[in-house]
This record gives C-alpha cells, structure tokens and sequence, in this order.
C-alpha cells in the first residue's frame, strides 16, 4: 500500500511539472486569440493590473490571482454593472509561451474559450493608462 501511495504521488508531481511554469504568464504582454471569433486584443499585466486594448478601446482591469490557474479581472472604471462584474479567466493548459483558457463573468454560464501569447516578458512600466 505504502508503493502504491509513493507512486501515485510520483505521478502526479511528473504531471504538474509537466504542465509547465505558469508563473511565467503572471507578468508581460500578451495576444489573445478567442475561440469562437476573429476577435484578438494586446494586454500588458503585471502583479496587480492588465491593461488591454480591444478595438482601440483601452481598458484598465485589477487582476487578482486566485491561485496558480485561475484569476478575476474587475475593470477599475465601470460604465456599467457588467462592467463591474469580475470576469474570472481559468488557465486550462500551457505550451511553450502561451496557455489555453476558459473565461465567464461571475455568476454567468456563458463561457469563452481561447489562447494568449506571451509576445513580451515586460511588466507594465512606461505604459500608460
């Protein structure tokens, strides 16, 4: 019983590493693609805010990591009570400089799918809100 529970520990160890370092999107500047539309937009985040840009219209989010896969967006100036709702983004797999996600605003069912690359590994220093 005592291998079985070595091994098993084993393993899932091996699948996170795996998995690869997802500390490394925390900060910089990233494309993101969605699933199910042409639509991409470029942000900038460091620890504690994701500026994005999204059809030339600049918005300024706070991110809140939740843990090491999942965090919530809340815009820092809301025009409306969707806009002031945190849309929570989960990391659901990692490749070399980008990570597929699932995202949905809290308490929605509605769901996007999509990717971000990581095209920089600047933070957000010099940028402008």
């Amino acid at each position: 019983m005592r291998y079985l529970i070595v091994i098993l520990t084993f393993i899932l160890i091996y699948s996170c590493a795996k998995q690869g370092d997802v500390n490394q999107f925390k900060i910089g500047t990233f494309k993101t693609h969605l699933d199910d539309s042409d639509a991409t937009s470029v942000a900038f985040r460091n620890e504690n805010i994701q500026i994005e840009t999204y059809d030339n219209v600049k918005d300024t989010f706070a991110i809140k990591w939740n843990s090491n896969f999942e965090y919530e967006l809340t815009k820092l100036k809301p025009k409306t009570q969707l806009d002031s709702t945190p849309f929570i983004v989960k990391i659901t797999g990692i490749k070399d400089n980008s990570y597929s996600f699932t995202a949905h605003y809290k308490g929605s069912n509605f769901k996007q799918k999509g990717t971000a690359i990581k095209v920089l590994d600047n933070s957000l220093e010099g940028q402008n809100e």
